[in-house]
C-alpha cells in the first residue's frame, strides 16, 4: 500500500533499495545484483522500444491503408457499385450543329441597302441599264427573267442546262459559287459565300427593273 502512494521514480528506489537489502541478508554480492539489475532493465526498455516501433509501423500502416480506401474508393453498398464520377460524352446525333435561317426566311427580312452596297463587287462586269452589256450581260429585270435571255450578249450555253428562269432560289444558288453551280461558265467570279449578302443583293437587284 506504501508504494502506490509514492511518486513512481521513489517508487523504483524503494524496490531497488529492498532488493539490495535481500541479498545483502542472503550473502549475495550487492554489486553483482546491481549488475544483474542494471541488464535486465536495459534489456527490458530495449524490448519495449522495439515492440513499441512495431506497433507504431503497423498503426501507420493501418491508417495509410484506410486512407488510400477512402480517397480511391468508388463505393460500395451491399452488391451495388457506384461510380464515383462519370463523364458524359454527347453522341454524334446530339453533336449536329445547329443550322441557321434558310434561304427564304434571309431574303424576306432582306436589307437592299445592304444589297447595293454588295453590288459594288460587281459593277466591274456588270450594268444595270437595259441592253448595257458589258464583260458580263446587263442586269437590268435579271430577277424573274428567263436565263440567257440577255439581248446582243452571248451566253456559253452551261446555264440554260441548269435553270429556265431566274428566280430568287436560283440567284442564290449560282451566286454562292457560279462554277459549281453551272460547270462550264465563263463567268470567273468566285461567288458570295455568306447566304445574308446573297440575299441582300437579290433583293437589291428586284427593284431594277423589276
Amino acid at each position: 500500500m506504501l508504494l502506490l502512494t509514492l511518486p513512481l521514480r521513489e517508487a523504483g528506489r524503494l524496490v531497488a533499495a529492498l532488493h539490495l537489502a535481500e541479498r545483502v541478508g542472503k550473502g549475495l554480492d550487492p554489486d553483482q545484483h546491481l549488475y544483474t539489475t542494471g541488464r535486465d532493465t536495459m534489456d527490458t526498455m530495449l524490448a519495449t522500444k522495439i515492440t513499441a516501433a512495431l506497433c507504431t509501423a503497423m498503426l501507420v500502416y493501418l491508417l495509410g491503408s484506410w486512407a488510400a480506401d477512402e480517397m480511391y474508393s468508388m463505393g460500395h453498398h451491399g452488391d451495388d457499385h457506384h461510380q464515383a464520377y462519370s463523364i458524359e460524352v454527347e453522341s454524334n446525333d446530339e453533336a449536329d450543329v445547329a443550322e441557321g435561317p434558310t434561304f427564304e426566311e434571309l431574303y424576306a427580312t432582306a436589307d437592299v441597302g445592304k444589297g447595293e452596297r454588295v453590288f459594288g463587287k460587281c459593277r466591274a462586269c456588270h450594268k444595270l441599264e437595259q441592253g448595257a452589256n458589258g464583260t458580263g450581260p446587263y442586269l437590268y429585270g435579271l430577277v424573274g427573267r428567263d436565263v440567257a435571255a440577255a439581248e446582243g450578249y452571248g451566253f456559253s450555253g452551261s446555264l440554260v442546262a441548269v435553270a429556265d428562269v431566274w428566280t430568287p432560289e436560283n440567284l442564290d444558288g449560282f451566286l454562292e459559287s457560279p462554277r459549281s453551280y453551272a460547270p462550264g461558265t465563263s463567268m470567273g467570279f468566285a461567288g458570295l459565300p455568306k447566304a445574308e449578302d446573297r440575299a441582300n443583293l437579290i433583293a437589291y437587284l428586284a427593284t431594277i427593273g423589276g
